[in-house]
């Protein structure tokens, strides 16, 4: 830990330059198998580069300052998943909030808290922290209230040790909170300290989509230290498209070498990019020769009107759109199109097929509703599979009524025992090998 006799700024090039140098204070702990935890937003670029250098995995801790009703930069507490809370009552009589008041704020940011949950995590769940060495890391600290709930909030889930890394903290941060960690780690601890940004060169906002890029991004454990994760002969990217005027979303592009053709993935049930089983599936179908398309069908405000996901003709013409933008990209243009679409995804995926006819190869279908696709089931030309859960009657008995009307190749494939989510051990890798295998014949 440096600490200096003057005001220093500009320790740091950006959050990135603060995780490798980080990484480099935190080397001893590689052999403890820790689980790297980070603040988000700004703590995510930081942990990332530290999981990768430690070869850990990387995972969040949803915390929420509590701001003064009339001074919200003024901290009085703050809050994590899981319920757990830290109020600062010294400060609550300073600034004379109120009970009332202070529920107010804390419903207020418990929203804000759920929202950057369904935001960053989708479906995945937050990694077991049981008897392991947690680094819990930030791009700096303050006043340390984030910091010291995050603890709480990691022991209660019975984390062993809980260890704070930080670039830069005010002087004496290290000591202050010694008692609320099992050990802090702070590289620099400067005098003139007046905010974190003043000590990097690069403090831009770290922004939504950046978190669940870098979340997205694969385990950091799985990649070579220095190397960023993935296969060299896999391209991957975010990109940002605009399926309507002044409308994004965000999606996952998957390229391997020489390509067979094009997967789009159609989500549903508030599903998106980030859910685990469409990204082990889109996986799968990379290794067995195809790009893959993972994207947002609805904004984050749209998702909230649950109405949406049943909007079969608002998803599928989503779906066009962003058929036409890969049919723009000069390393995607010249593939076949092929969908694979889940629950209302499905029925968006065989209304868009149908629309574009020969345009589209092939259909897959995971626990999928083409019974919502209506009287657009007749006009689907692609080669269509519906795989169902042996154990999922309800849906399967769907399937098996909008079967009856396809009028082109279609199969209906049974996972014996699966229920709608394909949760069973084996489960979600027979239906990405059905569906590589249903590509191949006709993409």
């Amino acid at each position: 830990m440096g600490v200096g006799n003057v005001r220093r700024l500009a320790v740091f090039a950006d959050r990135r330059d603060a995780g490798r140098r980080l990484a480099v204070a935190l080397e001893r702990f590689r052999g403890e198998a820790p689980l790297v935890v980070a603040l988000p937003r700004g703590g995510v670029p930081v942990a990332y580069e530290i999981a990768r250098a430690l070869r850990a995995p990387l995972d969040i801790l949803l915390v929420r300052k509590l701001g003064a009703p009339h001074q919200p930069e003024y901290g009085i507490g703050a809050i994590a998943e899981g319920g757990v809370r830290f109020i600062r009552s010294e400060e609550l009589e300073l600034t004379g909030v109120g009970e009332e008041e202070l529920e107010r704020v804390i419903t207020a940011e418990t929203a804000e808290l759920e929202r950057r949950r369904r935001l960053y995590r989708r479906e995945r769940e937050p990694l077991p922290v049981v008897g392991r060495t947690v680094i819990l890391v930030d791009d700096g600290i303050a006043t340390g209230g984030t910091a010291i709930v995050a603890a709480q909030a990691l022991k209660e889930r019975g984390a062993a040790r809980v260890v704070l890394a930080v670039p830069v903290a005010p002087p004496g941060a290290e000591e202050r909170l010694a008692e609320r960690f099992d050990e802090v780690i702070c590289l620099e601890e400067p005098h003139g300290f007046f905010g974190v940004g003043q000590f990097y060169v690069d403090f831009n906002q770290v922004g939504d989509e950046e978190v669940a890029r870098l979340l997205d991004g694969g385990d950091p454990a799985d990649a070579d230290a220095g190397d960023p994760p993935g296969d060299p002969a896999l391209s991957e990217s975010s990109v940002e498209i605009e399926p309507a005027p002044g409308l994004r979303v965000a999606g996952n592009l998957r390229v391997p070498e020489a390509a067979a053709g094009l997967v789009i993935f159609a989500h549903g049930s508030g599903s998106g990019r980030l859910s685990p089983r469409n990204r082990q599936v889109a996986e799968a179908l990379n290794e067995a020769g195809f790009a893959t398309l993972l994207f947002d069908l609805l904004t984050n405000e749209e998702e909230l009107d649950r109405a949406n996901v049943f909007d079969i003709g608002l998803l599928s013409q989503r779906l066009l759109a962003v058929t036409q933008w890969s049919r723009e990209e000069s390393a995607l243009r010249d593939l076949p199109v092929a969908y694979f679409g889940a629950s209302t995804g499905a029925a968006a995926a065989l209304r868009a097929a149908a629309r574009l006819g020969d345009g589209v190869s092939a259909v897959v279908s995971r626990g999928g509703r083409p019974d919502l696709a209506g009287q657009g089931l007749e006009e689907v030309v692609s080669p269509t599979l519906l795989i169902v859960g042996g154990a999922d009657w309800q849906v399967l008995a769907l399937n098996e009524e909008a079967a009856k009307l396809l009028r082109c190749r279609h199969e209906i494939a049974i996972v014996p025992g699966a229920t709608h989510l394909f949760e069973e051990p084996g489960a979600l890798e027979r239906v990405a090998a059905l569906a590589a295998e249903w590509f191949a014949r006709w993409t």
